[in-house]
């Protein structure tokens, strides 16, 4: 979510919050933009008028670099050209505040399940080439037995090569917002996939970042 207002920032997060939505909030359009950039969301939250880059500027940009996160622009500005114009710059919905939870959420709903469509992607690291649409993983053209949740750990890596995760922040994004166990239960998983890895001859491309937590390095 993007959002320079903190009061309003805070009570949209408790509503998502409340949903079972891990959020993370920018406070200006500049900031926003890099964590667009530099990682992959379900959706995102975007106000109009921010300091540094407007939303307008910031869907456009954005766009222009490919990224196709579902976007709901969420913003005082009710005239039918802003409307418009946030439609025309990228953005896939539209909404006024005031604003009712529900229809919050059944926009959210709305521009998520249009993007839920396969998208024919390929991500490589080395020899390891990871195929989105068809949830598999090879090394050298090898196939790489994977379970489900070793196959989404190591796309979130991909996506985010080069970009160091906390325990806390990957067992947020691979498991269930509700999971109550221990960190610990990352580190399992990523030694199960490092092990997979080296012996399919990918090499040691998961790395710990000590004091941090992991990344993928090809």
């Amino acid at each position: 979510m993007i959002e320079d207002n903190a009061s309003i920032a805070a009570a949209v997060r408790t509503m998502l919050e409340r949903r079972k939505y891990a959020v993370d909030l920018a406070a200006d359009g500049e900031a926003g933009l890099e964590y667009l950039l530099r990682q992959r969301y379900d959706a995102a939250i975007v106000d109009v008028v921010l300091p540094k880059r407007d939303g307008f500027a910031l869907v456009e940009a954005a766009r222009a670099e490919g990224i196709h996160t579902p976007i709901l622009m969420l913003t005082a500005l009710d005239a039918v050209e802003d409307r418009v114009r946030g439609l025309d710059c990228g953005a896939d919905d539209y909404l006024v505040k005031p604003f009712m939870e529900e229809e919050l959420f059944a926009r959210l709903r709305a521009v998520t399940r249009r993007s839920d469509r396969p998208v024919n992607d390929t991500l490589r690291a080395g020899p390891l080439e990871i195929d989105a649409a068809g949830r598999e993983a090879t090394v050298a053209g090898k196939r790489l037995p994977l379970g489900s949740t070793e196959f989404r750990m190591l796309e979130f890596f991909a996506r985010n090569a080069g970009i160091a995760f906390s325990r806390e922040r990957l067992l947020e994004h691979l498991w269930d917002y509700d999971f109550e166990g221990s960190t610990n239960i990352v580190d399992v998983y990523v030694s199960q996939l490092r092990r997979k890895l080296k012996r399919a001859g990918a090499g040691d491309v998961i790395h710990t970042v000590w004091g941090v937590g992991y990344k993928l390095e090809a």
